[in-house]
């Protein structure tokens, strides 16, 4: 006789553990309870952004009273830095447009790029600095910016940095020179910077990548000129946004806002250096999550190029034209970045050129308080005997040949 199996109980089941119809009730109010907690936390999201508006609409006037405060004991001194015995003016596009490029590269945030142009003349105008350290110095004003208000994953190191300067300086030398900076300014960094006044303006109203982007170029393009060394950021700001509004034919603020409150003649002399930017500052404001802002400018000024054709008096004798042309294209169309003249200005404390330290002075924390004969109130940039004929043969053929005269 065959053995026959039993047939089981309950059915035929694949698996011992059999779902029961109460598991569904679970299922349904667990994903209730879920919804609840999400719809509680976008309440309590909404309920502190209107604490913190109501906050900051309450202080807004002691923020802006501070800032203004702040912004004028952070202001460069123009004629300080016009009498540095080595460095020039035409010098200054190239440096720029490496903290550009390298601003782009570690994705740091907008404000970081103006606070570290801040840092760097501001350091300028108390210190004689080198030709050869012009770089560096920049470099440590750069990382001493991005470690003061950018994200921390997004801080240049020291050997990335010295990798961009095609390893002209030691790591010794960034720790010093980033130490020597924060020595110079006494430690105060908190400068509100162009990007800080701008988000107060364009809180007014709806907001506007477009418009954004656009004031964000005008006023890095500042940056490469010496007039607006020495502009407030809040004029600055205020300015930069009405020519921008006035490109993209977006409405103006009223005179009674603070945006409105802008200087006409900063104004005027924003859009003189609209003509043939940086070709790095160019591209960059070129893509499109940038709005593209650079093409906009160009097709911007052919349009008005062919109005002023348009309404053109009467040509001119041809012998006229020819010797009045290039004085005009010179005043209006020419990149305008200045030359200093040699020994011009007097400091506002009446000295007429900074010392200079010995070329044998050590580059460190030891010999930073060396003594000599020199007023104290304008030490020098330090010094390092390491690779220094190198160092200068490289700046010197790097400065040789301007192209921002």
């Amino acid at each position: 006789m065959a053995y026959q199996q039993p047939q089981p109980r309950y059915g035929q089941c694949d698996s011992y553990f059999v779902e029961s119809h109460d598991d569904g009730i679970y299922a349904i109010r667990a994903e209730a309870r879920e919804r609840a907690r999400a719809i509680a936390r976008m309440q309590q999201r909404a309920l502190a952004e209107e604490l913190s508006r109501i906050t900051a609409e309450e202080y807004q006037e002691d923020i802006m009273d501070h800032m203004e405060y702040m912004e004028s004991q952070t202001l460069p001194d123009v004629n300080s830095i016009d009498i540095q015995t080595e460095i020039q003016w035409f010098m200054r596009p190239y440096l720029l447009d490496f903290l550009v490029e390298a601003h782009a590269a570690f994705q740091l945030l907008p404000e970081t790029l103006f606070l570290a142009v801040n840092l760097l003349d501001r350091y300028c105008s108390r210190r004689v600095v080198y030709k050869r350290h012009y770089q560096l110095v920049g470099c440590a004003a750069l990382l001493i910016a991005a470690k003061y208000g950018d994200k921390k994953d997004r801080v240049p190191t020291v050997r990335e940095l010295k990798s961009m300067c095609c390893a002209l300086y030691d790591d010794e030398m960034f720790t010093q020179m980033e130490w020597h900076v924060l020595q110079t300014l006494n430690w105060i960094i908190g400068h509100p910077t162009v990007d800080s006044f701008l988000q107060i303006a364009l809180s007014e109203g709806p907001y506007d990548p477009e418009v954004e982007h656009m004031t964000l170029y005008i006023a890095e393009i500042a940056l490469f000129h010496k007039e607006f060394v020495s502009t407030r950021p809040s004029v600055l700001a205020r300015s930069a946004l009405a020519l921008a509004r006035c490109i993209l034919s977006r409405d103006q603020p009223k005179a009674s806002e603070w945006a409105g409150a802008y200087d006409p003649q900063t104004v005027m002399s924003l859009s003189n250096h609209l003509y043939q930017p940086s070709q790095v500052l160019s591209r960059k404001y070129a893509s499109m999550h940038l709005s593209s802002a650079s093409t906009t400018v160009d097709e911007f000024l052919q349009r008005q190029a062919q109005i002023a054709r348009r309404a053109a008096s009467p040509p001119t004798p041809p012998a006229a034209v020819a010797l009045e042309e290039p004085k005009h294209v010179a005043e209006v169309y020419g990149p305008q970045t200045p030359q200093k003249a040699h020994y011009g200005a007097v400091m506002q404390h009446g000295c007429l050129t900074p010392p200079i330290t010995p070329e044998n002075e050590q580059f460190g924390h030891g010999n930073l308080g060396k003594t000599h004969p020199i007023p104290p109130a304008y030490p020098s940039t330090p010094d390092h005997p390491s690779n220094m004929q190198h160092q200068a043969q490289y700046y010197h053929n790097s400065y040789q040949q301007p192209q921002y005269m």
